[in-house]
């Protein structure tokens, strides 16, 4: 009984925590029925006036564009590299291996604005600052731990005797992988596809290092100009969509 009074007082706690970091999100919704011109909540009614601002403006629409493919080119690269680097790894299963994922994983630690001030500076001397290929290699060296941790986790239940019944019935390498290990730990690169893709979607800081002069959306010109509520209708489509890919 007093056990599950502790974990009842627990659970609300957390509940309480999550709360408190993630409501305030919720403030871009009504923000974005707003019928000012600024960003604030609605003051006489409702009104789309912003989110059709949103839906029709050329500007918002290439950007989205652009973001989308960025994110679908870099998510693609990351996946395909962190795939390879975990199955390696796992099949070496040496000290070497585990050096080799923890300097996978090391992006992940590495603070965004130390990051994109070295890839600035590299991307200076290649000539590859406010290019379309920058962006994705640099979205896809941090989308690359979220394909490596899951797909590592992924193949942490693979039985190591599918691999050697596969090799020992004639298939080779190539085919023992598509056939027998993809297979078994698609779960694991899906979840590290959808990771990598919402954080290219959601990175700003980077590209505006490296983005030259067209960031891949206009939500900084937007909030120093009289569309800034669009903003809030961008937030609010950005916000869902996350949360629809997470639920899935």
């Amino acid at each position: 009984m007093n056990r599950l009074q502790v974990s009842g007082w627990v659970m609300a706690l957390a509940w309480l925590v999550l709360s408190f970091l993630a409501l305030p999100a919720f403030i871009v919704i009504p923000v974005s029925f707003t019928d000012t011109r600024y960003l604030a909540l609605p003051q006489d009614h409702l009104s789309l006036q912003h989110w059709k601002t949103f839906l029709t403006s050329r500007d918002w629409l290439l950007s989205i564009w652009q973001s989308f493919w960025i994110a679908s080119v870099s998510t693609a690269l990351a996946v395909t590299a962190g795939t390879l680097c975990a199955v390696g790894c796992w099949r070496l299963a040496s000290h070497n291996a585990e050096r080799v994922r923890s300097l996978m994983i090391l992006p992940l630690a590495v603070p965004t604005i130390v990051y994109a001030l070295g890839v600035y500076r590299l991307y200076v001397r290649l000539d590859l600052v406010g290019t379309a290929l920058g962006v994705v290699l640099a979205h896809a060296v941090t989308g690359l731990p979220y394909v490596v941790l899951t797909v590592s986790a992924a193949l942490s239940n693979l039985d190591p005797r599918l691999e050697q019944a596969a090799r020992g019935l004639g298939a080779s390498v190539g085919q023992t992988l598509r056939f027998v290990i993809v297979p078994n730990i698609l779960p694991g690169v899906l979840s590290g596809a959808i990771f990598a893709f919402i954080h290219s979607w959601d990175e700003l800081l980077v590209v505006l290092f490296i983005g030259g002069r067209a960031p891949p959306a206009p939500s900084g010109r937007g909030c120093r100009s009289g569309c800034a509520a669009s903003c809030a209708a961008a937030a609010t489509c950005g916000w869902r969509s996350a949360r629809a890919t997470r639920a899935a």
